[in-house]
């Protein structure tokens, strides 16, 4: 399994590590450790690509702050997420996510957290969002009836379940930087 992001000039590709040992063009092999995964980041520059790759070291609990936002309801959709708790600083994901409407948007956001979680075999995640109607099917409260929401809260539920899962509702002023992350996504593939 391969993941894609996306973030200004560079391309971050995610992939689920599978083996112990991870081979290099050298004849030496790297050992990972624990809840670790290997990041290729590519740049273009000038033309040629350039590369580096970098191990993320992730500690058992993660926290994500997520947001989808639209221009019109529907209309041009993106998500942002940001998450915590990785050892080399908090890990932005900026994505455009076609032409949905904002419920759509905020499941695809919480739903890129939990795969990222997943990912990196994390053991705990708790979610902000300033969502309040998947904050609220999420966590029971209120049952979800929407066909078009159906699968994506199913598939959100069922992630949910491989990880110790919270969620909470937080204020829209202080989900600032998913929101802008959001906003920055949709608007450039207007």
């Amino acid at each position: 399994m391969v993941v894609l992001w996306k973030l200004t000039h560079s391309w971050i590709y995610l992939g689920a590590v599978f083996h112990r040992k991870i081979h290099s063009r050298e004849s030496n092999c790297k050992t990972l450790k624990g809840n670790q995964i290997i990041v290729l980041t590519m740049r273009i520059v000038k033309g040629t690509v350039q590369s580096a790759a970098r191990t993320l070291e992730v500690t058992s609990e993660l926290v994500a702050y997520v947001d989808g936002g639209c221009l019109g309801n529907p209309g041009p959709s993106g998500i942002g997420v940001v998450i915590s708790g990785v050892a080399d600083g908090p890990v932005r994901i900026a994505k455009w996510i076609g032409h949905q409407d904002n419920n759509v948007a905020e499941y695809a956001a919480l739903m890129e957290a939990l795969q990222f979680a997943v990912a990196l075999k994390a053991r705990k995640l708790h979610v902000y969002s300033d969502s309040q109607v998947v904050v609220r099917q999420m966590t029971g409260e209120y049952v979800c009836r929407s066909p078009r929401l159906y699968s994506l809260h199913w598939t959100c539920r069922k992630l949910a379940r491989s990880l110790k899962f919270s969620i909470s509702h937080v204020k829209r002023e202080f989900n600032v930087e998913a929101n802008r992350l959001a906003q920055a996504a949709l608007r450039k593939r207007k």
